[in-house]
């Protein structure tokens, strides 16, 4: 096999077990999330699936350009963010779908898109233009606008990632410093923000980007002493900002730290990073990915993945939160995280069968 098939099974495993993750991360009573990232850092799940993002990209885009040309390159990425800009519509309609069926049965629960279903009764064509035009993004759609926006930046990003990485790494600095400030800019009804700003969450798409085009990480490890030296960082910044989080306990940060990617989510991210990276190179990731081959499904399976994952959490945290009155119930919470885990696990697995049913279209990278 490969390196780069190497890599792949890898990417595909940790865009698996990050799709998971975001599952039980936005169900409230989850006992499992009780114990991901989140719980001991001062980032989470979304930063790495970002990142992730970035890293298949480049991949897809290297590929495509080997088998075909750099012009195909860029119109599969244009046509790509129509396809991620459609998910994100089906997406948002389910939200409200979910919401609507759940209000019907009286269930009351806090991450239910009410106030969007109101508005949608109220003024049916005016809310559903709002969604079309990226105005409204209802409870977990709100990723899919910003890469929607990553894929159509991927041509122009793509080639200068591979012949001048440090004028896009400045670009996308530079970016990410004035990024709050353009939030007004972006589409959006009043008083509601997008939850992810993607001036500022190009930061880590970027460099996903620039890990697969550029061997920042070998030529840095060659140096001993530098790769020691960034190790070590590392693991303090890793520390650090779990000991902080754990001194906070179940205190919640400012949204906007999230939706801006405030610099220390960044920088604790890059700490996990690094230190990820030295468990690809030892092969541990790889080992993991041959034993547990059902995460890389999911991760193959990205964008389906993440549309039922997204319905999949918002029906399960509804009911829990209702059932329970709110309150954590650990049998409840691990029956909650066990259905819901096993939901995304099936639809993953029913995927190709059902394609198989349906009229044969390319195999394209999620």
């Amino acid at each position: 096999m490969s390196q780069s098939s190497n890599r792949l099974v890898e990417l595909d495993f940790f865009r698996g077990l990050v799709l998971l993750i975001i599952v039980v991360d936005h169900i409230g009573g989850s006992i499992v999330s009780r114990v991901t990232l989140h719980a001991y850092a001062l980032c989470d799940a979304a930063e790495v699936f970002v990142f992730l993002g970035g890293f298949a990209t480049a991949t897809a885009w290297a590929a495509l350009c080997a088998r075909r040309t750099e012009a195909a390159a860029r119109q599969r990425f244009i046509k790509r963010a129509f396809e991620i800009y459609r998910a994100f519509v089906v997406t948002a309609l389910l939200m409200l779908l979910v919401t609507a069926v759940l209000v019907a049965c009286n269930v009351d629960a806090p991450n239910l898109a009410t106030t969007d279903l109101d508005d949608l009764t109220l003024a049916p064509a005016a809310a559903l233009r709002d969604i079309v035009l990226l105005r409204r993004q209802p409870y977990l759609a709100g990723v899919l606008p910003m890469y929607a926006c990553f894929a159509l930046a991927a041509p122009l990003a793509l080639p200068l990632a591979r012949t001048r990485p440090w004028l896009l790494a400045a670009i996308s600095l530079a970016l990410w410093g004035i990024a709050p400030p353009l939030t007004p800019w972006l589409p959006h009804v009043a008083d509601v923000n997008w939850d992810f700003n993607p001036f500022a969450w190009q930061l880590l798409f970027v460099a996903g980007v620039i890990a697969q085009t550029q061997p920042v990480f070998q030529r840095v490890t060659a140096q001993r002493k530098l790769g020691t030296f960034v190790t070590a960082l590392a693991l303090a910044v890793i520390a650090g900002a779990a000991i902080y989080r754990l001194h906070l306990g179940s205190t919640a940060l400012d949204g906007e730290f999230k939706r801006n990617l405030a610099w220390f989510r960044a920088i604790n991210f890059f700490g996990v990073a690094w230190l990820t990276a030295h468990v690809i190179r030892l092969g541990w990731a790889k080992k993991l990915a041959a034993a547990l081959p059902w995460v890389g499904l999911v991760g193959r399976k990205g964008l389906l993945s993440f549309v039922a994952g997204a319905v999949i959490s918002l029906t399960v945290d509804s009911l829990l939160y209702w059932y329970t009155d709110g309150y954590l119930n650990v049998p409840l919470g691990l029956a909650a995280d066990a259905f819901a885990l096993t939901a995304l696990l099936l639809v993953a697995r029913a995927s190709d069968p059902l394609k198989r049913l349906l009229p044969s279209r390319a195999k394209v990278s999620a």
